[in-house]
């Protein structure tokens, strides 16, 4: 791992627990116009685009894995106009992150154009294998829930919907997709589809536990999964 590298997630650690002010504004669901349009309307560079992800791959690992644990998500995988919404988004307090928050800016990693090679890099990316999940006590329940509440915008096995921004949740780490719901349930992921918000609203911290570990078992296509053991070589250093 390089210096700079390390320094960012040093940094992204302290900063874990900080607050970033959000602007006071009315948010208004995927509106149109700003960064998200500029970036999607761009072709990306990977090879920019790579270079970008330096600063993404300190907390998001080289891979693009996260962390099983939950902390960071998975990126790799995920469909390019959700990672374009959710860094616009960020960048303009319209999603508290503040751990993200300060190397997402234009004068870390760039403008709208960076946005769409930095995505373009991650499209690459191969899935984690062996993805966090849940205890495992209630996959049957948390099956039920997931057809009744959760199928209709994600799909049947997690995919979602790049064109109308619903994420893939397939194989994301269960700590995380807890972490999400209970925000979007309470109103803190402040950029949640409020047709979301309103579905999560019933749920009980059984039927949370059920619905997640259920959906953090949910396998992607064998093609979008990287082999046993792969390490991203755009970022092994080589030996001297």
């Amino acid at each position: 791992m390089k210096k700079r590298t390390l320094l960012i997630f040093i940094t992204a650690i302290a900063l874990i627990g900080t607050n970033v002010k959000a602007e006071d504004k009315t948010y208004v669901w995927n509106s149109q116009g700003g960064e998200k349009d500029e970036a999607m309307l761009l072709k990306g560079d990977p090879a920019h685009g790579r270079d970008v992800y330096e600063v993404c791959a300190a907390c998001h690992q080289p891979e693009g894995w996260g962390l099983t644990d939950g902390t960071f998500p998975q990126i790799a995988g995920q469909h390019p106009h959700v990672l374009i919404k959710q860094l616009a988004d960020i960048r303009a307090k319209n999603r508290d992150n503040p751990t993200m928050y300060p190397f997402a800016l234009p004068t870390e990693i760039g403008g709208p154009q960076s946005i769409a090679d930095v995505v373009a890099y991650i499209k690459v990316l191969k899935m984690n294998p062996h993805n966090g999940v849940g205890p495992g006590r209630l996959v049957e329940k948390g099956k039920q829930l997931y057809k009744e509440n959760c199928e209709r915008c994600h799909g049947p096995d997690g995919m979602g919907d790049n064109d109308k921004f619903y994420p893939r949740i397939q194989a994301q780490h269960y700590t995380y997709l807890v972490r999400q719901f209970k925000w979007i349930k309470e109103g803190k992921r402040r950029n949640a589809n409020p047709d979301m918000v309103k579905q999560v609203q019933n749920f009980s911290e059984d039927d949370i536990e059920a619905v997640l570990d259920y959906t953090s078992r949910l396998k992607p296509p064998p093609e979008m999964v990287a082999p046993e053991g792969w390490k991203n070589p755009d970022f092994i250093l080589k030996k001297k």
